[in-house]
């Protein structure tokens, strides 16, 4: 990266050790910024988690690593739950689409535009949605990620003494 002159001034920054290393604070962050990015952003997850990660001084493949929290499988799910958690806060549920037999024969660009004013009309109740998702998912992500250091060094410290020499032990 440091040869590269388009990367060369932010090469420095982006080589960090800090950035790379797992730390108690480090990994927690990453994990926040990779269900941020995951979450909210669409496309370039990755690259959006690693730019986050600069600033925040989190650890940047733990962010990358996050963001698949969201594929294909998990997004239409998502996307559901943040619908209906903002429909939930804004007390409003959407009414659904119904067309008359002869209408859906005919009317394929009337179905289209209809679809798209419902979805239009749906938009705040998934953007609230979603963002209360993302800073529930980001709040639990932070804290079971530094549950689960404090319980692995706890662990290692135990091993640690359980076979240390009975003479040191005295």
């Amino acid at each position: 990266m440091e040869s590269n002159r388009l990367l060369r001034p932010v090469a420095h920054r982006v080589m960090e050790p800090g950035l790379w290393r797992f730390t108690r604070r480090s990994v927690p962050r990453g994990v926040v910024l990779g269900v941020v990015a995951g979450f909210l952003f669409p496309v370039a997850q990755i690259a959006i988690a690693a730019v986050f990660a600069l600033p925040f001084r989190a650890n940047v493949p733990v962010a990358a690593l996050t963001t698949f929290i969201t594929n294909p499988f998990t997004t239409p799910f998502l996307w559901f739950v943040a619908y209906k958690i903002g429909a939930w806060l804004l007390r409003s549920e959407a009414t659904t689409i119904v067309q008359p037999a002869a209408e859906v024969a005919t009317g394929w660009l009337h179905r289209l535009t209809s679809a798209a004013h419902w979805l239009w009309a749906q938009g705040p109740a998934f953007a609230l949605g979603l963002v209360v998702l993302t800073a529930a998912c980001a709040a639990l992500g932070y804290a079971g990620s530094a549950l689960g250091w404090r319980v692995w060094i706890a662990r290692k410290w135990r091993h640690r003494h359980a076979n240390r020499p009975i003479d040191e032990a005295s």
